[in-house]
C-alpha cells in the first residue's frame, strides 16, 4: 500500500510539472533587465532591447500582443538574434509583432528556424551534442528578410554595418546561423570612429565569438540556446545546444576582452513546448561606462 501510495504520488507530481512546464512557464513572458559596463568614461547610457527565439506561430495572437508592447520601452537599439518563425503561415504574425518597434533603429541576423520549418524529433536528442541536424520544410526567408529590411532594419548575415542609435555612431558585425554552418566571419580593422562595436550571431559558437573578441568587438549577443529551456533548480542548464559551457546559457558574461550577452529566448519548437526553471524572456541591456 505505502509503495503503490509513493508511486501514485511520483506520477502525480511528475504530472504537475509536466503541466506547469506546458502550460504556464512557457507563456509566462518577461523582462529581464541587464546593467552592461561597456561605454567609454563620460557617455550616457545606451538602451538596447535583445530579442530572440521568438518560434512564432500565427495563433500566438498574446506573444505578438506581448512583443509589441515592449515599444513603450523606448529603446534606443532593438538587435534580433534570429528563430523568429515556427510555422509556415508566421511572417505576418512576426511582422505584425515588430511593427511598433520599427520606429527604432535595428538590426538582425537568422538563426536555422528562419530558413526550415520544425521537424518531430525525441526531445531527449536535444541534450546530445552530436545529434544529427534535420532540415523541416522551408520556410519563407525571403519574406521575412523583406519585410525586416523594408522596415528599415539592417541585416547582418554575414555582413557589417554602421547604425545611429541614441547619438552615437555603432559599428555591427554579424554571421549567418553557425547551428547550420551558414557562418562566414571576416576579420577586419574596425572603424575606430564608431563609439560602440557590436558582434551579433544567433548561436553562440566559440569558433564565431572567440575571432570577434579577437577583433576588439565589445559586445556580442546572441541567442539559441534558451537558456537550456529545462533547467535543474540550484543546477542549471541541462546543454547549451552548442559548444558554449552550461554556465553561459543565459544572460551576461565576460567572455575574454568582451561581453557576451546569451538570450533565453521568447518561445519554445513546436515539438518541445515546455519551460522549466528558465522562463521565456526579452532583454533590455543598458550600456553604461565602464
Amino acid at each position: 500500500m505505502r509503495f503503490r501510495t509513493l508511486a501514485a504520488g511520483t506520477i502525480g507530481l511528475g504530472l504537475g510539472v509536466a503541466a506547469y512546464a506546458s502550460l504556464v512557464e512557457r507563456n509566462w513572458y518577461r523582462l529581464r533587465r541587464v546593467v552592461v559596463p561597456v561605454l567609454p568614461d563620460g557617455a550616457f547610457p545606451l538602451r538596447v532591447l535583445h530579442i530572440s527565439d521568438l518560434h512564432m506561430t500565427p495563433y500566438q495572437r498574446r506573444k505578438q500582443r506581448w512583443v509589441a508592447e515592449l515599444a513603450s520601452l523606448e529603446p534606443d537599439l532593438v538587435i534580433v538574434t534570429g528563430d523568429n518563425l515556427a510555422h509556415v503561415d508566421a511572417v505576418p504574425a512576426a511582422l505584425r509583432a515588430f511593427e511598433p518597434l520599427f520606429q527604432f533603429p535595428g538590426a538582425f541576423v537568422f538563426g536555422s528556424n528562419d530558413y526550415f520549418g520544425p521537424v518531430l524529433k525525441n526531445p531527449l536528442g536535444y541534450l546530445r551534442r552530436d545529434r544529427e541536424h534535420i532540415e523541416g520544410p522551408p520556410l519563407p526567408t525571403e519574406e521575412l528578410r523583406a519585410g525586416l529590411v523594408s522596415a528599415g532594419w539592417l541585416e547582418l548575415n554575414n555582413a557589417r554595418g554602421f547604425l545611429k542609435a541614441g547619438g552615437r555612431a555603432i559599428e555591427l558585425v554579424g554571421v549567418d546561423d553557425p547551428h547550420i554552418g551558414r557562418d562566414r566571419y571576416f576579420s577586419a580593422p574596425l572603424d575606430q570612429g564608431a563609439d560602440l562595436h557590436l558582434g551579433v550571431t544567433h548561436s553562440p559558437e566559440p569558433r564565431v565569438l572567440d575571432p570577434m573578441v579577437d577583433d576588439g568587438l565589445d559586445l556580442i549577443l546572441a541567442g539559441h540556446t534558451h537558456g537550456g529551456q529545462v533547467c535543474v533548480p540550484f543546477y542549471g542548464a541541462l546543454t547549451t545546444n552548442c559548444e558554449l559551457p552550461r554556465r553561459m546559457a543565459r544572460g551576461l558574461h565576460r567572455y575574454g576582452d568582451a561581453w557576451l550577452h546569451v538570450s533565453a529566448g521568447l518561445g519554445t519548437h513546436p515539438t518541445a513546448p515546455v519551460r522549466f526553471a528558465c522562463p521565456p524572456e526579452v532583454s533590455i541591456l543598458t550600456l553604461v561606462p565602464a
